[in-house]
């Protein structure tokens, strides 16, 4: 069967190597096995021949049928057209073409019947149709399916003669040899539990269904199918670690209750009680750990951190905290620190900035053990930082590291691969988190700290910015500090509707010329950027001036106003990633969106949502179905990206059928070895064939 679905594309009746290139870099189908999955992405129903009398301007293309009783051309030049006029026993219609006239006018016969298919337009009391696809009619050739599919194709395909219409004739020809070749890849008990077709019925119906509901069913069932296979893969994944990867355990808990008792500032939250159980759970197993820790901006994840790296410390093992941004990760070692010289541990900082000689300083210490927690950029990496017994590593903001860097993590330990904790301020929507991390533990903080004000978020016109400076000025005078953030740091021709920050700046300095204003972008020296971010940080400047490189940066409590510059530009997630900038203070905070009058439907969506909740995961749950799945983790989980049917943000309820489904299987048989899973087990090897298994680490 393998071999039949691998054979390439230029061997298909019809196609030949021209079309075979063109298909290869316009469509990536390279195999029979390709275009078979190479699905329609709409159907037109052709089963209604609409009399001409009955003709409405609407959005769909509809089929009528007559006789061509008139044709000429009309205007001269550029400005020619040929308009020919078919009549049914009810009424006529006009048919227009721009372009290709001349050879339109030798393919179509006077006093011949046609079937035409197309949208009508209508001019006065009239209607037309502008270049519609037309044939002559023959009787009893009709499709004998009901939806007629239609196959995305680019602007090249259609100049070689290789359209929609023509990918439908492939399919044919693909779908008449295939019927006996296409093997069944689910068990027949999962079949017959949910009514689904067989793979090669699904197959046929999704290319050529006879009815609607013939058409939702096989999308169901290959739906199902590619779910199940990525849930599959994932849970395999977890359990084949389980097995195979043991861990350090970290039973001693001396020091963590000196904290507890003695020096912790505030009392946790339920939420982060929770989670520091469920990791306490972890690193008692003797597995190593692969967790995933959610938790909004503030929510306070970095605690918990530190509460397991005194696990860690506690059980004479090594601690690292690894950051996408050096300020974060400055951030994190000045926060941490404070706690870590009250107990007496050894923490230090590595980054790209760090001087050599300290540099050899942090890496002796390592070596000896006398340097208990580390903390840096992905100068962590690099393969001279060795430790005498790592035990656990944090990485924060997970997806701005490729699964390949955060790998190399797991060399650092010679035996035992260290415990892995993985922490996000970005809010992941259950179904995502499920294919995403599918293959890791999810922990999630959904409570913030006790004291802590929702921010309260105003969507403003750009006709409202002197109101806006007003209410800027009134918080400042109270004492508080304020970000204003642009999408650009400077415009360009293609982006003149939009703000720019250096325009920004001068005219914030001009409006506010009694107070210091600080500016941060992309653009400038890492030392500049910390001198600007360190002033604001002292309250020497009243307002930040800033492109998106503050979305993940300093803890300012003081600031308590994010003022968005077209924030119609920006994605929901990043919005609220921005937004949790403030709010980290016991004042109330404020965010104000400013946008353009003139919005698109889905940025008013983002709009209304930003201005309604401060729930992260709700936020999340409206980006995904606006967005779709994207690439959220860096390198992506395999499976995800290459999804043909399903889709993660619309298919919730069938993932998490899916997900049950292959947990049972494995529950019962986890190396597949019974007969009823025969076909699964042959569809998973046959999927394992290529694959690199990035899954394994984290």
């Amino acid at each position: 069967m393998s071999h039949f679905f691998d054979s390439k594309i230029e061997y298909l009746k019809g196609v030949g190597p021209k079309r075979a290139n063109l298909l290869n870099k316009e469509l990536d189908v390279f195999t029979f096995g390709d275009l078979l999955q190479y699905y329609p992405f709409r159907y037109e129903d052709r089963s209604r021949v609409c009399p001409l009398n009955e003709l409405e301007e609407v959005e769909a293309s509809v089929q009528v049928r007559g006789r061509l009783v008139r044709m000429k051309t009309e205007g001269a030049g550029k400005k020619q057209r040929l308009v020919g006029v078919i009549r049914d026993e009810t009424g006529e219609v006009e048919l227009v073409w721009f372009k290709g006239i001349k050879f339109v006018q030798k393919v179509l016969q006077y006093n011949m019947e046609y079937t035409v298919f197309g949208k009508p337009k209508r001019f006065g009391s009239r209607f037309n149709f502008s270049h519609p696809e037309i044939e002559p009619y023959v009787a009893g050739r009709e499709f004998k399916a009901t939806l007629t599919p239609v196959y995305q194709t680019s602007e090249l395909m259609k100049r070689m003669m290789l359209d929609s219409k023509a990918l439908l004739k492939l399919q044919r020809k693909l779908l008449a040899e295939t019927a006996d070749k296409v093997h069944e890849t689910l068990p027949s008990y999962l079949l017959d539990q949910y009514g689904m077709l067989s793979k090669g019925k699904a197959l046929e119906a999704i290319h050529f269904p006879e009815n609607d509901k013939m058409l939702q069913r096989a999308k169901a069932r290959l739906k199902f199918e590619e779910l199940f296979f990525v849930q599959l893969k994932l849970l395999r994944e977890k359990h084949s670690r389980q097995l195979k990867f043991k861990g350090q355990v970290f039973k001693a808990i001396d020091t963590l209750t000196t904290f507890y008792k003695e020096h912790l500032p505030f009392d946790l939250t339920n939420a982060q009680k929770r989670v520091i159980k469920e990791i306490r759970k972890d690193v008692l197993s003797g597995v190593q750990m692969n967790r995933l820790l959610q938790g909004d901006v503030g929510s306070g994840k970095t605690i918990v951190a530190f509460i397991v790296m005194l696990m860690a410390v506690d059980n004479g093992a090594q601690a690292c905290l690894m950051a996408p941004t050096e300020i974060l990760s400055i951030q994190h070692y000045q926060g941490l620190k404070e706690f870590a010289d009250m107990l007496g541990i050894q923490i230090d900082l590595l980054t790209g900035s760090t001087k050599t000689a300290k540099r050899r300083e942090i890496h002796q210490r390592l070596l000896s053990g006398e340097l208990h927690v580390l903390v840096g950029t992905h100068a962590l990496l690099e393969d001279v930082v060795q430790f005498k017994n790592l035990g656990l590593c944090v990485i924060d903001e997970q997806h701005r590291f490729g699964v390949k860097q955060r790998s190399r993590l797991w060399g650092k330990h010679k035996t035992i691969p260290p415990h892995v904790l993985v922490m996000t301020a970005t809010p992941i929507p259950r179904t995502l988190a499920m294919s995403l991390y599918g293959d890791l533990d999810v922990s999630v903080i959904d409570e913030l700290p006790a004291g802590r004000k929702p921010i309260q978020t105003f969507h403003r016109f750009d006709n409202h910015r002197l109101r806006v400076f007003g209410f800027l000025r009134k918080e400042i005078e109270k004492g508080r500090q304020a970000y204003i953030v642009y999408p650009l740091i400077e415009s360009s021709e293609n982006m003149e509707q939009y703000k720019d920050l250096m325009d920004g700046h001068e005219s914030i300095c001009r409006a506010f010329p009694e107070y210091q204003v600080s500016i941060v972008h992309g653009r400038m020296r890492p030392e500049d950027k910390d001198y600007e971010m360190k002033r604001f940080a002292k309250n020497e400047t009243k307002i930040m001036v800033a492109t998106t490189v503050i979305e993940v940066g300093v803890n300012v409590p003081n600031a308590s106003i994010m003022v968005i510059e077209n924030a119609e530009r920006f994605g929901l997630s990043q919005l609220h990633q921005l937004r949790g900038r403030v709010g980290r203070g016991a004042e109330q905070s404020y965010c104000v969106l400013m946008t353009n009058v003139k919005l698109s439907k889905d940025s008013r969506t983002r709009m209304e949502t930003m201005c309604r909740t401060n729930n992260g995961f709700e936020i999340a749950d409206v980006d995904l179905k606006l967005r779709g799945p994207g690439d959220i983790s860096g390198t992506m989980q395999s499976g995800i990206a290459d999804l043909k049917v399903a889709d993660i943000s619309k298919d919730a309820r069938l993932l998490q059928e899916a997900r049950a489904c292959a947990q049972k299987m494995l529950d019962e048989d986890p190396e597949l070895k019974m007969p009823s899973h025969a076909n699964v087990k042959r569809q998973v090897e046959l999927m394992n064939k290529h694959h690199i298994n990035w899954g394994m680490i984290s």
